[in-house]
Order: C-alpha cells, then sequence, then structure tokens
C-alpha cells in the first residue's frame, strides 16, 4: 500500500508528520492513544508535537481512514481497521483486542427518522491469558 497515494486520493496533503502516523498505525494494531504515538515517533521527528499527533488523527478520523475508539473514561484510542466489529479491554494487562462476529453488521431497529453513521460496542474482563492466572 502507498500511504502517500491514500492520503492523497482523501485530500490529505501526505507530509511526513502524517505518513509517519499513518504508517505506525498500520504496522501497530494495537489502538495506541495519542501519547503511545507520539512517545514512539518523537524520536524519529523531533519536530513532532502532541497536537499534531492529534490533529493528523483528527484529520484521519473525519476522511474515514481511521476510528476513534473511546473504551476508557480518560483518553482516545485510535484503530485503523474501520471495518465492523468489537472491542474488548482486559481490565488486568490493559491490552485491547479486536472481536470479529457476523453480527457486527446489524444495527438495532431506529426510531422512524434515526440515521445510524457509527457504532461501536465495547466490553470489558479478562483475556484468555490473563483469565489463566
Amino acid at each position: 500500500m502507498n500511504i502517500s497515494d491514500l492520503l492523497l486520493s482523501n485530500g490529505i496533503k501526505p507530509s511526513i508528520q502524517r505518513l509517519q502516523i499513518f504508517n505506525f498505525l498500520f504496522e501497530n494494531r494495537i489502538h495506541p492513544s495519542v501519547d503511545e504515538i507520539f512517545i514512539s515517533l518523537c524520536s524519529q521527528i523531533p519536530t513532532l508535537s502532541k497536537t499534531t499527533v492529534y490533529n493528523t488523527l483528527k484529520i484521519f478520523e473525519k476522511k474515514g481512514l481511521i476510528q476513534t475508539l473511546k473504551i476508557e473514561d480518560d483518553e482516545l484510542r485510535f484503530d485503523i481497521d474501520i471495518s465492523d466489529h468489537y472491542h474488548f479491554k482486559c481490565t488486568k494487562c490493559k491490552k485491547i483486542f479486536d472481536i470479529y462476529d457476523n453480527n457486527t453488521n446489524t444495527t438495532p431497529t431506529l426510531p422512524h427518522g434515526f440515521i445510524c453513521k457509527k457504532k461501536q460496542i465495547n466490553m470489558w474482563g479478562l483475556c484468555k491469558n490473563c483469565s489463566k492466572n
């Protein structure tokens, strides 16, 4: 995948920061926070700021390239996988997992005139590894 072409085709100027942030999301499907992305990239891009990371992620979300995940009270997470799926956060190891189910494509019956633009289901508990201990 050519990230530069992808960004251009979505009306986004492919700056060094934007390319690196998108590449990080693509290669690290860990549902990172702004802080995690910033810490991972600041040594490669000394001029990078948390504000740049946040603003870039908002642009990507607005263009439909990523989704914002609100699975914690105090920070947003970002997911490059925009397909319909659930999220599961292990309350012990704190990792976030993608859960795929054939039922994620269904939308509950909404009242007349309502239009669903985004849906998100989050679950919390113990992952397979943590539930063994």
